[in-house]
């Protein structure tokens, strides 16, 4: 692991193991989150499939009613019969918070509540079939855009659980051993150089002892 460029002073240690200590307790916070993240993450994947499972079911259904009433119908007299809805839906969308990721939440709004608006013809010139399938798209209304807004949820999920997860790998195999193995590298320097400190210091020690004996020893002679 290649370390980091510093001037091994002790100053810079102290910074290095402040640094370290901050990146340590940052991988621990982001690798809790991932964990939480993950858990919602697969919580939401099982109810999108759920869900979809369910649209596809009504979306079949639909489609086959219509796929009779367009064989028992003109298809002049089905266009007609759809050309002109008498009812309208709004659409808002809402932000919600899930572990720091901003996810959508969509609310309908149904200006013509009332049941007998739902089929936009007389019954007189249709069929049942077209009765049905206007009224299995109605059912599907609600779960299909709950289904839109769990897919749009686990795709935001899942783009910031990847961007965690490049974050948790670069703190824990990258930045934090190269703070250790520098940290590591300048501690040894300093003791090397204490010990090289010390060394000098017995030598100069024993020059000076040296130095007094030889003159102890010529006083002595000299008396």
């Amino acid at each position: 692991m290649a370390m980091i460029r510093v001037n091994p002073t002790r100053m810079e240690l102290t910074r290095l193991k402040t640094r370290l200590k901050t990146a340590r307790r940052g991988h621990k916070l982001l690798k809790d989150k991932l964990d939480e993240m993950m858990k919602r993450f697969l919580e939401l994947i099982r109810e999108n499939k759920k869900l979809r499972q369910h649209v596809e079911r009504a979306l079949m259904e639909a489609h086959g009613a219509f796929g009779v009433a367009a064989a028992v119908m003109s298809p002049q007299m089905l266009e007609q019969a759809l050309s002109h809805p008498k009812q309208s839906v709004s659409l808002t969308v809402d932000a919600h918070n899930i572990m720091g990721v901003s996810v959508p939440i969509f609310h309908t709004s149904l200006h013509n509540e009332d049941p007998a608006e739902l089929y936009p013809y007389g019954f007189a010139t249709t069929s049942a079939e077209l009765d049905d399938a206007i009224n299995a798209l109605s059912k599907a209304q609600s779960e299909l855009l709950k289904l839109a807004e769990t897919e749009k949820t686990t795709q935001l999920l899942a783009r910031d659980i990847e961007k965690t997860r490049r974050r948790v790998n670069a703190l824990e195999y990258v930045m934090i051993p190269q703070f250790e193995e520098t940290i590591r590298y300048i501690t040894m320097k300093l003791e090397e150089n204490e010990r090289g400190n010390l060394t000098r210091l017995m030598k100069v020690k024993d020059m000076m002892l040296e130095e007094e004996r030889q003159k102890a020893l010529k006083r002595y002679q000299e008396a």
